[in-house]
């Protein structure tokens, strides 16, 4: 794995300037830096995508989709190695709620109830209220049925759960004095009900196919242990809305993939899935700690259609980033650990007292609301000023562009504007050294990836002008 060694900055920059007399061999004397003084960082934070990173890119799967790639290739692209098989499960059973004083169950026709005994009670159409004490209206008359109770639409038909239609029957059970409602119905049904959540029902088929077939995979790959039930109606598993959420595209999605899922070496892929990659998709390892053959890091060159695809650049303050992160002292310099994948596996803050504060990649989100792990936390430092004993004498600008892209130099016009100077070509450690010959008084100043660095002013004495 690859490790950056942080080198103090102010030994990289006067190295730089030292070495430079021997390399570049310009004509005439250079007058280099004399243990220039260095400016105060710019913190240039950069990135791109939505999500974790591992698996199927659904604006990936989108932009393919747009060039007729159909939802075979998009799966073989995000997961490698992997072959369409079909589900050997038929059945879900889905945690709806848990712990409910009351629920509210209605049919607009006859629909039944089945206890804990077995006995099936037929049940007129309507609304009923049950509570832990498990008491059903039958025949007019309240009566206590033996639980757990599992509550069946006619065949054809749709029960509602405080007002929401779900497919399957309702099945209630008192846990700790409160009922837990669970939804027992097909896989494929359980479904129609989780694709629309996930993917907007206009994409074309073949993204919406791909997204089916993930998500079946997903929820097989993800049975909940130990539980009277196997999935979760949440992010922990995945977010199921039930009928509301159904549309014809997404329900064609599904039956167009009807029972296939993805599987590797025998067993159900956990086909992990989320919204933008940045470019390049991560591996499981790096996010969740675990080995995948099929959820490996590659470039992604399909995401330049998402809209999370790059970030609108931010830019810090040694203040400022150390506010952000509740700090005491000011931020004066950074360390990234990066992965195989190319993303940050630790952010190393170092104050200006000399203490350093380790931080995951997970915790920099967190804390600065990103959209993913996908960043980079470049430097922009600057060494100056620099006097220049007479005009158009070479002058070294040294200093540090760091985990940014494109630095350059630019020069401050005579009509105010700022105009490209020097393209830079820092070192791996973000070292760079650049000549200039300014013939008056100029001001310089560091830009990388749209956001500006510091500026510093090389002074040409009037009287050497004259």
């Amino acid at each position: 794995m690859l490790r950056r060694v942080l080198v103090p900055i102010l030994s990289l920059v006067l190295a730089g300037a030292a070495g430079a007399a021997l390399s570049a061999q310009p004509s005439g004397p250079i007058t280099p830096a004399p243990a220039p003084a260095l400016s105060a960082p710019t913190y240039v934070l950069t990135g791109g995508g939505y999500g974790h990173g591992v698996g199927l890119n659904q604006y990936g799967a989108l932009a393919q989709a747009k060039v007729n790639r159909d939802y075979r290739d998009i799966l073989a692209f995000y997961y490698p190695g992997t072959e369409l098989t079909k589900a050997a499960v038929a059945k879900v059973r889905v945690l709806l709620a848990d712990d409910r004083p009351s629920v509210k169950l209605a049919s607009a026709v006859p629909f039944s109830v089945r206890d804990g005994s077995g006995v099936v009670t037929e049940l007129q159409p309507g609304e009923i209220t049950v509570k832990p004490n498990l008491r059903v209206v039958v025949d007019g008359q309240p009566t206590r049925l033996p639980g757990p109770l599992a509550f069946v639409p006619t065949p054809g038909t749709l029960l509602q759960l405080d007002g929401k239609e779900y497919r399957g029957e309702i099945r209630l059970s008192v846990v700790s004095g409160a009922l837990r409602v669970i939804d027992v119905l097909g896989l494929d049904a359980y479904l129609l009900g989780v694709v629309p959540g996930e993917v907007p029902k206009e994409w074309p088929a073949a993204a919406l196919q791909a997204q089916a077939v993930a998500a079946r995979s997903y929820a097989l790959a993800s049975i909940v242990k130990s539980k009277p039930f196997d999935l979760y109606s949440d992010t922990r598993s995945q977010v199921y809305y039930g009928v509301s959420a159904e549309a014809p595209t997404t329900t064609a999605a599904v039956k167009a993939t009807r029972g296939q899922i993805l599987s590797y070496a025998g067993k159900v892929a956990t086909a992990f899935y989320y919204s933008s990659s940045g470019g390049r998709t991560a591996s499981s390892e790096d996010v969740f700690g675990v080995l995948t053959p099929y959820l490996q890091a590659r470039d992604d060159p399909w995401d330049t259609l998402s809209p999370y695809h790059r970030w609108a650049p931010r830019s810090f303050t040694p203040a400022t980033l150390g506010q952000a992160f509740r700090l005491s002292a000011p931020v004066v310099d950074v360390k990234v650990e990066p992965s195989e994948s190319g993303r940050p596996l630790s952010v190393t803050l170092i104050k200006r007292t000399g203490a350093t504060v380790l931080l995951r990649a997970a915790d920099v989100r967190a804390t600065l609301g990103l959209r993913s792990t996908a960043f980079k936390l470049g430097v922009l430092r600057g060494a100056g000023p620099t006097p220049s004993p007479r005009p158009a004498a070479p002058v070294i600008i040294s200093g540090v562009a760091r985990d940014v892209t494109m630095p350059l130099l630019e020069k401050l016009g005579a009509k105010g504007t700022w105009l490209p100077a020097v393209n830079l070509k820092p070192g791996l450690d973000g070292a760079f050294i650049a000549t200039v010959r300014p013939k008056l008084t100029a001001t310089y100043r560091l830009v990388a990836d749209g956001v500006v660095g510091p500026a510093l002013t090389i002074t040409v004495p009037a009287e050497a002008v004259k």
